[in-house]
């Protein structure tokens, strides 16, 4: 499994969300806390919003460890967003490491990331792709499990150009159910994991969900509230406020990203967490 942050609130830094947390997502590459295997070192992507140019993402991908990438560096402390999406990858086995698999995915002004996977893909990938719209079909460019749950939920939207945080998120529950639905009549009884993450540049929702209710989902956490930059160690961390407090800042991360465990929050097991334009916070139960 990989691990991802999802960042909305005022201009930052991207250094001060990707190497200045003390537990940052380039530690995370090669030595994340939340999950068994350590390494997550089969390639990177970043994807931020100018709205000043237009409301589609700028998105880099390669596939060097995130650790070792200098231009990664470079450009981290000399670009600012404040809308990024941030993916540092362990492919799942059998998929190819490959720009063209790297998160996060994106099309129009939407981007997609995954952490997890779908359990025997190969099995129902041909029945995914068999209900896809041309545009979606042909939009898909890697091998990946997360690509094709990306086109399922995009076929899924009614429209492109004009969607709500609530469409979002209700498009993405139905994408978990569809691959739920497929998995059954293909007879898979092996958990999927679907901590997905999608965003229009204005609104992110974020899932946590297994299919085995009886098995526990990938971590996953958030944070809302004041990002703290530059702290006199050189860290950066985040001050949380409470539900009515007004936010300048919120993260949704596989792992927390700061020592200060009380600044976070755990997303439940199958629920989705969403961000509105406005940083409030929203947990949902999935129910299918």
């Amino acid at each position: 499994m990989c691990r991802f942050i999802a960042y909305s609130g005022l201009p930052l830094l991207l250094a001060d969300l990707l190497y200045k947390p003390s537990d940052s997502l380039i530690l995370q590459s090669y030595d994340a806390r939340e999950r068994r295997e350590p390494l997550n070192g089969d390639g990177f992507g970043l994807g931020w919003y100018v709205p000043e140019i237009d409301d589609t993402p700028c998105v880099i991908r390669s596939i060097t460890p995130a650790w070792s990438n200098s231009n990664l560096r470079h450009l981290s402390f000399k670009t600012q967003a404040s809308r990024l999406f941030a993916h540092v990858r362990a492919a799942s086995p059998g998929t190819g490491v490959s720009e063209s698999n790297t998160h996060p995915f994106n099309y129009g002004r939407f981007m997609w990331m995954h952490n997890g996977a779908v359990s025997d893909f190969t099995r129902i990938k041909r029945r995914l792709r068999q209900g896809l719209k041309d545009e979606f079909y042909n939009m898909i460019a890697g091998t990946t499990d997360s690509e094709h749950a990306f086109a399922l939920f995009l076929n899924e939207l009614p429209d492109l150009n004009a969607v709500s945080a609530q469409e979002m998120r209700k498009t993405l529950v139905w994408t978990i159910g569809r691959l739920n639905e497929v998995s059954r009549e293909a007879g898979i009884t092996t958990p999927s994991f679907y901590n997905f993450a999608v965003t229009n540049g204005e609104a992110t929702v974020v899932s946590r969900y297994c299919s085995d209710q009886n098995t526990e989902g990938a971590s996953l956490h958030y944070a809302r509230g004041h990002f703290l930059e530059s702290l006199p160690d050189g860290k950066c961390d985040i001050q949380s406020v409470s539900p009515t407090e007004k936010a300048s800042a919120v993260i949704v991360a596989s792992e927390k990203l700061t020592d200060e465990r009380s600044n976070w929050c755990d997303v439940p097991d199958n629920h989705t967490v969403t961000v509105f334009p406005d940083l409030t916070v929203k947990l949902e139960m999935i129910e299918l």
